[in-house]
């Protein structure tokens, strides 16, 4: 679905791709329904999406959906009014680690799949994650498969514990893709220790390459705090600053 702005000037609007969360294995485009009106109000074409979910097909099938969505936003730019050279992701838990992943694996082939419009390239301008981890190797998510009975969400997403296949849990790392490449990030944390990870790691390797990150807490939030009211503008204004700086040069 798209929110676009009411305009009359016939120019393209900047785009930002909102991706639901849900551990990978529940969620629907219906969550980010709110976030999307609220960036068209601001000047934002807000387009959200959908991917294939743990359930359905395991990682990386969900991510390629996703890399498939940002060329079906530039096959219609024109139809739409979107801007193909100004496209952010912004993403919520699992959907901020999608978006981290998207926007540090651009050309990579793994990750762009076979999908619909291949001419198109799958790169984006600027992220956003709020609550998003992005360091699958981090303790606070490889360390939580000690029941059998109980599989984390990561399990499930990659059908595998980290004891049992580690490398797949690092390659969906975004912080491991980290490049000259990748966009500006912002990441936007609750008080939760355990969604923090990979937050510092990958500000601090963006900023040694000169790309603008950023990287804001909450003390009081939960997970998942922008859902929520009491954070909802906040969240807002804090991500529509960082996106008029980086797609618009405000």
């Amino acid at each position: 679905d798209i929110c676009s702005p009411v305009d009359t000037t016939g120019s393209p609007f900047p785009v930002v791709m909102l991706i639901h969360g849900g551990g990978w294995r529940s969620g629907d485009r219906s969550q980010e329904l709110p976030m999307a009106e609220a960036l068209a109000e601001r000047g934002y074409a807000a387009v959200t999406v959908e991917y294939r979910l743990s359930a359905e097909a395991r990682y990386p099938a969900g991510v390629r959906d996703l890399k498939t969505a940002v060329r079906w936003i530039r096959a219609h730019a024109a139809e739409y009014r979107l801007h193909p050279d100004r496209i952010a992701v912004m993403g919520g838990s699992a959907g901020g680690t999608l978006a981290g992943l998207l926007g540090a694996t651009s050309g990579v082939p793994e990750f762009d799949g076979s999908g619909a419009y291949p001419s198109q390239s799958t790169a984006v301008q600027a992220i956003v994650d709020m609550d998003g981890v992005l360091d699958f190797a981090d303790s606070a998510e490889s360390g939580k498969d000690t029941d059998p009975a109980e599989p984390s969400a990561g399990k499930l997403w990659f059908g595998a514990s980290f004891k049992d296949n580690p490398d797949i849990w690092r390659q969906a790392s975004p912080v491991r893709w980290v490049s000259r490449q990748t966009p500006p990030l912002l990441v936007i944390n609750s008080s939760v220790p355990r969604f923090r990870g990979g937050g510092d790691a990958m500000v601090k390797r963006l900023r040694a390459f000169g790309i603008p990150a950023e990287i804001h807490e909450f003390p009081d939030a939960p997970h998942p705090f922008w859902l929520l009211h009491t954070w909802f503008d906040v969240v807002r204004d804090r991500a529509v600053a960082f996106l008029d700086r980086v797609l618009k040069g405000a």
